[in-house]
């Protein structure tokens, strides 16, 4: 009662509810906000809070002062790609929480609820990549931009420290390989990187995919975003089985769309990167502080990391040679 007291105090403050008591429904979401539908006088948006500690089995924390990255993030995307992220319609940086348009699920379905039940459509794939790519190259080489998302210590904080770094004190024979890589990648700053670009976090919308929960929002490295998405991707090879040469077919789609709007450094440089970020990233949803929530079985678990393991100590430079490797693993021609 006392956050929904909070709640709606702020939301006066900005003006989105009058003395009206709203209808608040807590939403599904992430680990590490509570987000929350409101309804008033006809009208419905969504509100993010984000959390000071992660809902993980692991102590895993992170600033709140991430929601205002976030924010920063959305509007400067939706200059880019205006359909690429809801629209916001209000920020309280105290508080630490944000409104923004409600997308209805019956229009708007989240990417990794189809790619689970099998629906796995290339041309959505092919899009996420060109939008990704878009946002990165009009980002590219910003003063500005560097300077507006310095967010080190908070990309640190929930990225690459949960990911790469905890992953690699379980793993000794690869350990410098990932605090290196996880060192390499802090240093690197290219573009403004989403962070968290997931199925999870993407709805399959009408005008093209939407963005969402960008609080791991950064200037860095762009291979990152790549990485990450397409390190679900090659997951959800596990998780549905029947649709893993599918799955395939989207990534290389998402790969191909995404090389193909590269134009701030060589895209050999930038797939390079990717490449060696993704079997890592791979390991980590196994060995992390954030393990993917539908591997539950060990002989799966035990797949990724006889996978990823070598290829980490192979650093390959290409996409193609990660997915190729696991397609192998997997027996998909």
């Amino acid at each position: 009662m006392t956050d929904d007291h909070d709640l709606i105090w702020a939301l006066r403050r900005l003006g989105l509810v009058g003395t009206e008591e709203p209808r608040i429904e807590p939403l599904t979401g992430g680990v590490s906000s509570d987000i929350l539908k409101v309804e008033t006088n006809g009208r419905v948006f969504a509100v993010k809070r984000a959390l000071p500690k992660l809902k993980v089995a692991a102590d895993w924390r992170a600033p709140i002062e991430r929601n205002r990255y976030e924010v920063a993030w959305m509007e400067t995307a939706g200059r880019i790609v205006p359909d690429a992220v809801p629209r916001i319609l209000g920020h309280e940086a105290q508080s630490g929480l944000f409104v923004m348009s409600y997308l209805d699920p019956a229009s708007h379905p989240v990417w990794k609820a189809q790619l689970r039940d099998g629906h796995v459509h290339v041309g959505v794939a092919a899009e996420v990549g060109r939008r990704m790519a878009a946002i990165h190259a009009a980002t590219a080489g910003d003063p500005v931009m560097a300077e507006r998302f310095a967010t080190d210590h908070i990309f640190h904080a929930i990225r690459l420290e949960p990911y790469l770094e905890a992953t690699a004190t379980k793993h000794p024979p690869v350990c410098k390989r990932m605090i290196a890589l996880s060192r390499e990648t802090l240093a690197t700053k290219k573009a403004l990187v989403h962070g968290d670009v997931s199925p999870k976090n993407i709805l399959a919308g009408p005008r093209g995919p939407v963005f969402l929960d960008a609080e791991c929002a950064w200037y860095g490295d762009p291979a990152f975003d790549l990485a990450f998405c397409l390190n679900h991707l090659l997951l959800k090879c596990l998780w549905n089985p029947a649709a893993a040469p599918a799955l395939l077919d989207a990534l290389d789609a998402l790969a191909a769309t995404y090389l193909a709007g590269v134009d701030w450094e060589p895209r050999a440089e930038v797939e390079a990167r990717t490449a060696r970020l993704l079997p890592a990233l791979l390991l980590a949803r196994v060995d992390g502080k954030s393990p993917v929530e539908y591997l539950s079985e060990e002989s799966a678990r035990a797949l990724v990391r006889d996978t990823a393991l070598p290829l980490i100590e192979d650093a390959p430079r290409s996409v193609a040679a990660v997915r190729n490797a696991w397609a192998g693993r997997l027996a998909i021609r």
